[in-house]
């Protein structure tokens, strides 16, 4: 703190000569009739202080405009400066020394004189005597300015600026504006730019009221300080109050034997939080969420609200991971040991596992297993697990409607809960388990939300990596799971959402394959189930045919395994009572325990049939066989059909029954099947002069004028539809014309159009499946599916001989048989 010094009296008796020892000060600027202590250090002017004690104690003090240079000339001082009287000297131990300097007058360096070994220069006073001055009547505006800096001063003390009394004392007693706005200057924090400015000001009046701006400042700040101190002490007083009271709580507590249980609990959640290693932003959440917990009355529902989600939120497997087993020869190993065939999808998975091994990060497409029920699906899912080393996870979207079923509900509902998504995560324990998506094809969708939408971010992987539950709140990382769908069709599923899925067909099995996944899987399986066996059950390989053949009727193997079940229960009957130890289940003991078979081959007719073709249809449980009726009645050349056909048959009828009448006028046939005619020979039945008009195609086209054409699939109950029954229809229809029999050992599939060409179909497996299992041995495909006959099982293209044809003619000329003499 700067404190005033000489009086009036004693700096007027002093005489200043024109040359003083100069001191370069470094941010200090001192102020007439101030007294500075001031520190010097032996390269910046001891010599000159030794100098000024041995003269006349008078030296010029100037401020170091450059702070960086060390040894200064005249440009780099401030050329105003102050005389100052050097009052008392001390020598420290590091050879610096420490002065006490009073300031007597402002003054101007015109010149330095010498720079070795310390600076010398030639000073002008600038200021005017301060007895002179002060015997001036002082101005009204100069009363004013003193009244303010008073005030001013008096404020700063007030609100905690540490002025020193004896400053306060000198300060009420100076009415003149120059030596007040000295004072004044010298005590407040200034920047050594500003003491400078204040320095060089000669006017006093100017120079307090430059003075009387800096204490408003001052002012501005100390009652900021002041208040930002009274909220901050505020603050602290109730922190303190409330830890007080919570040391005395756990004191009573302690004496009462009773244990703080919500602090206890908040400390398990901090503990489970870095355990489980939250990210940043859910750790923010998580204390924001502790600190509502901690204000909240326990028995309020918001209290339950808050600890429910704080369990689920430290209860996720934010950074805990299962290490991956990649070795390819241990997952070939595991999926032979768990699947039987299925050869395709097996060399996808592993393809798939060994871009996994090589690039950890890999973000490849979502599998998606498609095919009919009981076929594997869920069984391959578990089997990847397992090859993996994961934990599996399976979540059945089979009738959800709600959005919030995948994106959780918001926290303001109540009973809110997160998505199964993140239910999964938390039943698995780890954040890379496999997540098996069962039955995408049966998602709804209604007024609460399409969870098919709500799903496209939690299977893309360039949006699940910041999945974020309505529950939850804070982003979390999906992109580590693995996720497997499965579905029976791929109709329903929304093509925005198939596109982020690799699609994996898994069709039925043949009939070999089922009997050995039979003898490795389902028969030990159900042994086990019911509490038997090999010694008191063993099937045999005809008993395991019977089963398949007449028994179960399907392209997967829940029936089998289903009737399997139930021989080893009867079985399991006869050895609880004592009265059979061993079954040897056979053929005939088939019949025996299961009673008559249940299937048989329907298409397989007891004879050839005019107007009767067999078909083969797809569907989402396999393949089946489709038996098309034809027959021509009186009436008006209407059609009819039966049999709950869809759109697509009925429409494959109409263009069938126009080629039958292109075909009935190429071959000049009178349509009469009860009445015996010759028809001449064509190519594929293709008229040879299609503008032809004799009195044959007369008579057909009366034919057509004068009956309907009755179309019945039998099972009517059944809806069927499908663009394949094309060439089947037309065959009936045609037979029907010709009066010639379809062959019943011959099936076929496939569209047609207007002018006979057979066009491709899908599902060729399970339609060939189908034509096994009711001993079908030919089977007519289009011409364009000979392709795909490679990709059956060679099992099945020894028992079935495939015709692959392109055109009805050539259908026709297969399938119909010489012309009877009388219609069945």
């Amino acid at each position: 703190m700067k404190t005033p010094g000489l009086a009036e009296d004693d700096v007027e008796q002093l005489s200043l000569p024109d040359v003083l020892p100069v001191l370069a000060l470094r941010d200090t600027v001192v102020f007439p009739y101030v007294i500075v202590p001031i520190s010097v250090s032996p390269d910046r002017g001891v010599e000159a202080v030794d100098q000024a004690l041995g003269d006349q104690r008078l030296i010029m003090l100037t401020a170091q405009q450059d702070l960086t240079v060390e040894e200064p000339t005249l440009d780099d001082l401030h050329r105003v400066g102050t005389v100052g009287l050097i009052m008392r000297m001390l020598k420290l131990p590091d050879e610096r020394i420490r002065i006490l300097v009073q300031g007597l007058v402002r003054a101007e360096l015109e010149s330095l004189s010498q720079l070795e070994p310390f600076l010398k220069g030639r000073i002008r006073p600038l200021t005017m005597h301060p007895v002179q001055q002060s015997l001036q009547p002082a101005a009204l505006e100069d009363r004013a300015l003193v009244g303010s800096v008073r005030e001013s001063l008096e404020r700063a003390h007030h609100l905690g600026k540490n002025f020193s009394p004896e400053v306060l004392m000198v300060a009420a007693s100076l009415d003149d504006p120059g030596r007040l706005a000295d004072l004044v200057a010298s005590n407040l924090e200034l920047e050594t730019p500003e003491s400078q400015e204040i320095l060089e000001t000669l006017e006093p009046t100017e120079r307090l009221r430059r003075i009387a701006e800096l204490m408003a400042r001052e002012l501005d700040l100390l009652t900021m300080q002041h208040e930002i101190s009274s909220q901050a002490q505020g603050e602290i007083d109730r922190s303190q109050r409330e830890y007080f009271l919570r040391q005395q709580l756990k004191a009573i507590q302690r004496e009462l034997g009773e244990t703080d249980e919500l602090a206890e609990e908040i400390e398990e959640y901090r503990a489970r939080a870095e355990a489980r290693g939250l990210p940043d932003e859910a750790t923010t959440e998580l204390e924001k969420q502790i600190q509502r917990l901690e204000r909240s009355h326990p028995e309020s529902g918001e209290h339950t609200v808050l600890r429910t989600y704080l369990d689920w939120l430290t209860g996720l497997p934010w950074s805990i991971e299962s290490k991956d087993r990649l070795e390819l020869r241990n997952a070939r190993t595991v999926l032979d040991a768990d699947h039987y065939g299925l050869e395709k999808v097996k060399e996808r998975i592993v393809e798939f596992l060994a871009v996994r091994s090589l690039k950890r990060d890999s973000k490849g497409p979502i599998l998606c297993f498609v095919g009919p029920p009981g076929v594997g699906k869920t069984s391959l899912g578990r089997s990847i697990a397992r090859a993996l080393g994961r934990r599996f996870v399976r979540l059945s979207l089979g009738g959800v409607r709600d959005e919030a079923e995948i994106r959780g509900h918001r926290r303001t509902y109540v009973g809110a809960l997160p998505g199964r998504i993140l239910q999964g995560l938390h039943q698995a324990g780890t954040g890379n388990p496999v997540f098996m998506l069962d039955e995408i094809d049966k998602i709804g969708a209604d007024s609460r939300g399409d969870p098919s939408s709500a799903l496209l971010e939690v299977l893309d992987p360039e949006q699940n990596s910041t999945f974020r539950d309505h529950y939850l709140g804070v982003p979390y990382d999906l992109s580590r799971v693995l996720f497997i769908a499965t579905a029976n069709l791929l109709d329903p599923i929304q093509p925005a959402f198939l596109d982020r899925m690799e699609v994996i067909r898994l069709s039925g099995y043949t009939e070999e394959e089922k009997l050995e996944i039979a003898r490795r899987h389902l028969v030990p399986k159900q042994r086990d189930e019911n509490g038997l066996d090999e010694s008191m059950v063993q099937f045999t390989g005809p008993g395991l045919q019977r089963l398949i053949r007449g028994y179960t009727r399907e392209a997967g193997l829940r029936n089998l395994e289903r009737e399997i079940g139930s021989i080893c229960r009867k079985v399991a009957v006869r050895v609880a009572e004592g009265r059979r130890t061993r079954a040897r289940i056979d053929a005939r003991r088939v019949e025996t325990l299961l009673g008559p078979e249940r299937h048989f081959n329907e298409s397989l007719l007891a004879e050839h049939r005019i107007g009767v073709a067999t078909g083969l249809a797809w569907t989402a449980a396999g393949g089946d066989l489709l038996l098309i009726e034809a027959i021509a009645v009186p009436g008006r050349g209407r059609l009819h059909l039966t049999g709950r056909l869809g759109d697509v048959m009925r429409e494959s009828a109409q263009a069938a029954l126009t080629y039958a009448r292109r075909y009935a006028a190429a071959h000049g046939l009178e349509p009469d099947p009860l009445r015996t005619h010759k028809a001449p020979s064509s190519d594929h039945g293709e008229p040879t002069d299609a503008g032809a008009t004799d009195s044959s195609d007369v008579g057909a086209r009366d034919f057509f004028a004068r009956h309907d054409f009755h179309i019945h699939a039998p099972a009517g109950s059944i809806p069927k539809d499908g663009p394949s029954a094309g060439i089947t229809i037309a065959t009936a229809i045609v037979s029907v014309l010709t009066g010639r029999p379809v062959d019943r050992e011959i099936a076929m599939t496939g569209e047609i159009t207007l002018r006979g060409d057979v066009l491709p179909i899908g599902g060729l497996k399970e339609k060939a499946l189908a034509a096994r299992a009711a001993g079908i041995r030919t089977v007519v495909v289009p011409r364009l599916n000979e392709r795909d006959l490679g990709e059956l099982p060679r099992t099945l293209r020894k028992a079935i001989d495939f015709r692959c044809l392109g055109h009805v003619g050539e259908v026709l000329d297969l399938a119909l048989r010489p012309r009877a003499a009388v219609e069945r």
